[in-house]
């Protein structure tokens, strides 16, 4: 059985600061934490992925990132995000 999906604590500053830029921010949580659009990215269309500092991606989430043709960051900290 799977444990319940966690939240990175970084994961509310990081959805703050992008918001404070004028990006759009979804939390969708799976496959991965956000998707952003509007902003600096314009009409781009981006998958997030918030991590604690020194964290990757669980093996579900890489599975999930090697097929995805699209746009997609891991973010540790609002820096990184931004």
């Amino acid at each position: 059985m799977r444990n319940a999906a966690r939240t990175d604590a970084c994961q509310q500053q990081i959805i703050g600061a992008l918001r404070n830029i004028g990006v759009q921010v979804y939390y969708i949580k799976l496959p991965t934490d956000l998707l952003c659009s509007g902003g600096p990215l314009k009409n781009r269309n981006l998958l997030l992925e918030c991590k604690m500092p020194g964290e990757g991606l669980n093996n579900g989430q890489q599975a999930f990132w090697d097929r995805w043709p699209g746009e997609k960051a891991v973010a540790h900290t609002v820096d990184e995000a931004l």
